[in-house]
């Protein structure tokens, strides 16, 4: 007897014969949720060729990149080993991978395709997901990581009635990302319409799975991600100054590339490390209408010295426009340092009370509502670090933002991002010059003069030398 061509572990299975019209699965990452859903799809396909009928389904995935990734991944080695095995059965024309564009006017936008095309007419599309994308492909549809899709709640107004319209299957996998989108909606709604899956981390390995969970967990170094990405745990985001759901919507496989930049200025945010932190470098580059980070270093356990080099090493690659860098405790050095080298009109240094860390996360956070800053995604220790921070309101109705959870980089990740941001929203402004006479009160360096400019987040016009004004 001959080995099978493709091999499906049980829990994949179970999801290729569950023929239910609407399925929803909830799986661990790296347990092949992907390729289960797309073994499914192939067989289908197959065997409307051989009946002799036409079949066509949608992938919808949360970017080109991871459409891109299902096709290359999953449904082209599925694909031809499905056609040497039900080639044996019967004379078959292979089919054809093929790579197109579907333009939405709507937006005015075009999203690139990539096709299966069977002789018989059934196709097989995945691109990255969006409203018109969803209205403008029919048949049968995945939608593929559903949780961190942008405007799940949207993409699924306009797809749902198009699939159900002709009586099409609807599938929907991913892994949790917080309560905020309608994958939670759908895997925890109380109705009898869905036939449902759940596949955890040690069921998947107890089936077969080929990880080890010791060596992953440690290696992941981060409680929540873990609990979310492996154990499908639904973190409560109500207290999270960042949302999953928001993180996830600035999310760009290819943010994070130093190879991507264009020569444009950048800003940087640096928090610095101390003792068992993360030393971290963020760099943002300015497009114009959106930040889009370049590069993001991490290093713990380095010499001061080290993490001068770090610097030196960015303003060596990038057009650097500003530098904002933590200068509480042990900032204080670094700080000094980097304005002898770089000079006070590129450097600031920011004293982290209480007050200027929410002015830093208010930034942050409006950048990201707006959709005007990308950041790397597909990595779930940062997304757990950037989620770390938690907003309390103490008795005294001072609102305070602090890191909670063990993660890896104590929201040291978070920190240099919102200082990056802050950087760039401290940018060249248009300002009514006046010289600086001195400090004190009645002096412009003094926030709560009277002839301070009246707005809750003053800053000293650029190149005045004075510190942690961003």
């Amino acid at each position: 007897m001959t080995n099978p061509v493709i091999t499906f572990l049980p829990y994949q299975k179970r999801w290729l014969q569950d023929a239910s019209r609407f399925k929803i699965g909830m799986f661990t990452r790296r347990g092949g949720k992907t390729f289960g859903a797309c073994g499914e799809i192939a067989d289908d396909c197959f065997q409307a060729e051989i009946e002799g009928r036409k079949t066509r389904w949608t992938i919808l995935s949360r970017s080109e990149a991871t459409a891109k990734e299902a096709m290359e991944d999953a449904l082209k080695p599925i694909v031809r080993g499905f056609f040497a095995a039900y080639n044996r059965l019967a004379t078959l024309v292979p089919p054809e991978f093929e790579e197109g564009e579907f333009y939405a006017p709507e937006l005015d936008a075009t999203y690139k395709t990539h096709e299966v095309r069977f002789p018989g007419g059934s196709r097989i599309t995945a691109l990255s997901a969006s409203p018109d994308a969803a209205r403008g492909f029919g048949g049968n549809l995945l939608l593929d990581e559903f949780a961190f899709h942008r405007d799940s709640r949207r993409i699924w107004g306009s797809a749902f009635p198009v699939a159900a319209r002709g009586g099409h299957k609807i599938r929907v996998i991913s892994t949790p990302n917080g309560k905020g989108n309608k994958f939670f909606e759908l895997m925890t709604a109380e109705d009898s319409r869905w036939s449902r899956h759940h596949v955890d981390i040690y069921e998947a390995v107890e089936q077969g799975l080929e990880v080890d969970i010791d060596e992953l967990r440690e290696g992941m170094a981060d409680e929540d991600a873990w609990a979310q990405e492996f154990e499908l745990q639904w973190l409560d985001a109500a207290s999270s100054w960042l949302d999953y759901d928001l993180i996830a919507s600035c999310e760009e496989m290819l943010a994070g590339d130093p190879v991507r930049y264009s020569g444009k200025q950048v800003y940087v945010g640096v928090d610095i490390a101390a003792r068992n932190d993360l030393f971290v470098i963020w760099v943002l580059e300015d497009l114009g209408e959106r930040l889009v980070t370049r590069e993001v270093i991490a290093e713990k356990r380095i010499s001061f010295a080290e993490q001068d080099a770090l610097l030196a090493s960015v303003f060596d690659r990038y057009n650097v426009i500003r530098v904002a860098i933590d200068q509480t405790g042990m900032g204080e050095k670094p700080v000094e340092d980097a304005i002898r080298r770089y000079g006070n009109s590129r450097i600031d240094g920011v004293l982290f009370t209480a007050a200027r860390k929410l002015e830093l996360a208010t930034v942050l956070k409006e950048r990201m509502q707006d959709r005007a800053l990308a950041i790397p995604g597909g990595d779930p220790v940062l997304r757990a670090d950037l989620h770390a921070i938690r907003s309390r309101v103490g008795p005294t109705g001072i609102r305070r933002l602090v890191a909670e959870g063990d993660t890896d980089g104590h929201a040291d990740r978070f920190w240099a991002l919102a200082l990056a941001a802050g950087a760039a929203e401290a940018a060249p402004a248009e300002y009514a010059y006046r010289p600086v006479t001195g400090s004190g009160r009645g002096g412009f360096d003094d926030p709560d003069a009277d002839d301070a400019p009246s707005r809750s987040w003053w800053r000293p016009p650029l190149g005045t030398g004075l510190r942690g004004g961003i």
